[in-house]
């Protein structure tokens, strides 16, 4: 990171915060970022204002609208989840709608559940295959907050290992909030 830069290290999640402390800071800076963004636990990024800062939080931090930073000189930065477009599947039968979760989970993708929904960031792809599955999408734009999934959001990582199914995986990926991002070479 550059010289004079303002560096944010502290992480201090809103889930954690009480009280007083729990409501948006009135004077923190506030930083707007796309959920692919809020995955880089090292980075630098512009303010709104124009501000250039930098962060340089442990490896695997996932941040969350509300979240905030602070730096060694006491200034305070909110993240902000940015609107950014999603697909949003509603069903009142919580059995399809737990199919089409299952095959999105199935493809690695992260999901933002809901009571009688769920929300995936935009991808024509998925939206045919839901679409196959008999139900229909809605495209808009919202902040995009997908669960947590199995490994907490922490990193994480394979080597090679056999499955039952017969096949070999070499599996290189890091979980994040909702999905994995991993790749497969089979061997038969």
């Amino acid at each position: 990171m550059n010289e004079g830069l303002r560096i944010f290290t502290q992480y201090v999640p809103a889930r954690r915060r009480t009280g007083a402390a729990a409501a948006p800071a009135a004077d923190a800076l506030k930083l707007v970022l796309p959920f692919e963004q809020r995955q880089k636990a090292r980075q630098r990024a512009r303010l709104a204002g124009g501000l250039d800062v930098g962060l340089q939080l442990p490896r695997g931090t996932i941040l969350r609208g509300g979240d905030q930073l602070r730096a060694a000189d006491g200034t305070v930065l909110e993240i902000v989840a940015a609107r950014e477009p999603v697909s949003t599947v509603w069903c009142r039968d919580l059995r399809r709608l737990a199919q089409v979760a299952y095959h999105l989970g199935n493809r690695h993708v992260a999901l933002e559940i809901g009571a009688g929904w769920v929300r995936y960031l935009a991808d024509h792809v998925l939206d045919a295959m839901v679409t196959q599955l008999g139900l229909t999408v809605v495209h808009h734009d919202e902040p995009f907050e997908p669960e947590a999934g199995a490994y907490g959001g922490h990193e994480h990582a394979h080597g090679v290992h056999s499955h039952a199914h017969g096949e070999t995986h070499a599996h290189s990926h890091s979980v994040a909030f909702g999905g994995l991002h991993h790749t497969h070479d089979h061997e038969r």
